[in-house]
């Protein structure tokens, strides 16, 4: 496996385990940049992408470049190699959609201009650019549309709902929830999407397939888990919801289901707990609201 990474918001630490693997070879390189890999490479998985909303509003000219010179790049990469291509698209194709649950057929609900539209036009581009490919090129492409997903090594200051909530509520912070918390997410463990993945590149299917878990909950009822959790005191701060922010979020999974045999695994209780097992070693002991 050869990983390839910037660091525009990833860390070294995260391949740190992988680095004496013989099987394992990390290039540190901008997939916006050309690419070459003298080895011979059969899978081409492009996961670069700032999915982190304080990301890609601090880094939005990157974040476009990705999901169109990025994903160009690797196209090219797995042309020239012959290499299955699995593009990591996501549910914000569809915006803030007026379709429940979302399935692969609906076209969404986008802000092209919004502030969001860094990011969610990024991906619709590179899915279509990784149509063309499949259609002009005969590639063999597949389109991955990943809902909330979480787990250990993300960011404490990830801005998603997930570390935002375990973040402060380990340090007994108050909940930070927009608007009145009636807006919906599911969340999938990291684990069951990584299953997914290899499930999609081998596939052949070329469509888009939505990887995610059905289970939805509102924000509001997600902070009181995570209170609840954690055995956290905080109180819950409301602050307006953000622009073009999807009300809605749940993935119809039948597609994956049928094409993959695939669903996710992992009960909320058990991927929480390894989250914040993983969230808490990563904040000084004095920081912590319960040590």
């Amino acid at each position: 496996m050869i990983a390839i990474d910037n660091f525009i918001t990833g860390h070294t630490e995260n391949v740190e385990h992988l680095l004496g693997n013989p099987n394992f070879r990390f290039v540190q390189h901008d997939v916006c940049e050309p690419l070459d890999i003298p080895e011979s490479v059969d899978r081409v998985f492009h996961l670069a992408s700032l999915a982190s909303p304080i990301d890609y509003l601090n880094h939005p000219i990157e974040t476009l470049d990705a999901g169109s010179i990025g994903t160009r790049n690797l196209l090219e990469l797995a042309r020239r190699h012959n290499a299955r291509f699995l593009i990591s698209s996501t549910s914000e194709c569809y915006g803030d959609p007026l379709e429940h649950p979302q399935s692969e057929t609906y076209w969404g609900n986008v802000n092209p201009v919004g502030l969001r539209s860094c990011y969610d036009e990024s991906k619709r581009f590179a899915e279509a650019l990784t149509m063309a490919y499949h259609r002009t090129h005969a590639l063999k492409t597949t389109i991955a549309r990943i809902f909330n997903t979480y787990g250990p090594r993300m960011g404490l200051n990830d801005g998603r709902v997930v570390p935002a909530f375990l973040d402060q509520a380990l340090r007994g912070n108050s909940l930070t929830v927009f608007g009145d918390g009636s807006q919906t997410r599911s969340f999938c463990y990291v684990s069951d999407l990584v299953e997914g993945l290899l499930r999609l590149v081998e596939s052949g299917e070329p469509y888009p397939v939505n990887l995610g878990n059905p289970n939805e909950m509102t924000i509001l009822e997600f902070a009181n888990y995570i209170r609840k959790h954690v055995d956290s005191r905080a109180g819950i701060d409301f602050r307006p919801l953000p622009s073009d922010d999807p009300k809605i979020r749940r993935p119809d999974i039948t597609k994956a289901k049928r094409v993959l045999g695939w669903e996710p695994k992992i009960p909320l209780d058990q991927g929480i707990a390894q989250t914040v097992d993983y969230f808490r070693s990563r904040i000084a002991p004095e920081q912590l609201a319960n040590r």
